[in-house]
């Protein structure tokens, strides 16, 4: 038998009460701050780790595009990439490659802000366009190759 409260009323009226409400208002916000990286992933695009870029790079010939300026381009990036620039990305992306229909593989420093770059190479044509995920630091950290 559940517990009584001191009037005898064994219905407890669980919403009512401003400290259950406060919880579970903070129980929403936190859980839609968890679900918020996987949110933005799936509207963004489609995103590749890094042994998922070198079977694409090997096994269909992706292409890789490196959209960081073009001073950290210099100082290292990933073999064949091709450099463009975030903001020169929408008048340079029809000339990329000559197969859209490839893989291109979007590459930035951290992997964080490629959803402009993915988008400005959908709408110039390409079919299948995909983020490295963690960018060139996952790149180097995982000890793939790197030309400076």
């Amino acid at each position: 038998m559940p517990p009584t409260q001191p009037n005898g009323n064994a219905n407890v009226n669980f919403f009512a009460d401003y400290n259950n409400l406060a919880l579970i208002a903070i129980a929403v916000v936190s859980g839609g701050l968890l679900a918020w990286p996987a949110i933005m992933r799936s509207t963004s695009g489609k995103s590749v780790n890094t042994a998922g870029a070198t079977q694409l790079i090997n096994k269909r010939n992706a292409v890789a595009i490196d959209v960081r300026d073009a001073a950290e381009f210099a100082k290292g990036h990933m073999p064949q990439a091709k450099s463009a620039p975030l903001a020169d990305l929408p008048n340079r992306a029809g000339s990329l490659a000559k197969d859209k229909s490839a893989p291109v593989i979007v590459i930035s420093q951290t992997g964080q802000s490629l959803g402009k770059a993915q988008a400005a190479l959908k709408e110039a044509g390409y079919s299948e366009v995909y983020a490295l995920e963690g960018g060139m630091t996952a790149w180097q950290q995982a000890g793939l190759p790197v030309v400076k």
